[in-house]
């Protein structure tokens, strides 16, 4: 059982993601040791670990922000093309929320959020505008649309954001630290749009130092140190029984705070 109470759906046909055999160096430094990894639609897995463990390169490789050196990505049974218009077109169904928000500083709100669905997504304004107007009711900024982003406090401009990459509709959500940016009193708010988002159903891969959001919506904890998963296990399992030396001295460290 996953610990939303659903089976993941790792059964389910074809992965949403699958890693196999990838490869990436900075310099002499490997960030990426031969990972392979494959999501279920409507898993969630959060990547947890030391700094410098490679998480970050692991979720960015995903949507091919990260070049990798050797080894294969799919989304949907597809391998990630290297560049162009097919590269464009399969990012469109990965959406990807940053630890800083991304957001245009020079739109509002609302445009932040119908420019995707427009340009990439064919959307008439008035359709992309009803969407956007309902996910920005989902993510708890409605009353935000007609402001810009320097207006809005980081917990906002990051609901927005997220609002943002679902307005494409995408297959897959990555989540590169989304709350390492904020005020304490901001991150909940937060956590609780992706909490939502993971009960929904919604495949996601997330990046995050936050074990309550682990523990509450993740079907899988994947442990990564030096480049390489260390250990994969339900959240329950991991966090009280952690398997691996690695895994119970970064626990002891985390959880004694």
């Amino acid at each position: 059982m996953g610990a939303r109470g659903t089976e993941p759906a790792t059964a389910d046909a074809t992965p949403v993601v699958v890693l196999t055999g990838v490869n990436k160096h900075f310099g002499t430094l490997h960030v990426l040791n031969d990972i392979n990894l494959a999501v279920g639609k409507g898993e969630v897995v959060v990547v947890l670990g030391p700094s410098g463990s490679g998480k970050s390169t692991l979720c960015r490789a995903v949507n091919r922000l990260e070049t990798i050196d050797s080894g294969t990505i799919a989304i949907d049974g597809v391998p990630l093309p290297e560049e162009g218009k097919a590269l464009a077109h399969l990012r469109a169904d990965v959406g990807m929320v940053f630890q800083s928000f991304n957001l245009f500083a020079h739109k509002t709100v609302l445009d932040n959020v119908t420019l995707g669905p427009i340009k990439v997504r064919g959307l008439t304004p008035p359709e992309a505008e009803k969407k956007a107007t309902d996910l920005l009711d989902r993510v708890g900024v409605a009353d935000q649309a007609g402001k810009y982003p320097a207006q809005l406090s980081g917990g906002q401009q990051q609901r927005v954001a997220i609002a943002r990459a679902l307005a494409m509709d995408p297959k897959l959500m990555l989540f590169d630290e989304p709350t390492s940016a904020l005020d304490p009193e901001m991150i909940n708010e937060v956590l609780d749009v992706m909490v939502a988002l993971a009960g929904a159903g919604m495949t996601m891969i997330v990046v995050t130092h936050e074990m309550g959001f682990a523990r509450k919506a993740a079907d899988r904890v994947v442990f990564m140190a030096a480049g390489q998963i260390v250990e994969e296990n339900s959240p329950e399992e991991f966090f009280t029984h952690p398997q691996t030396d690695r895994a119970k001295d970064f626990l002891s460290k985390i959880l004694t705070h």
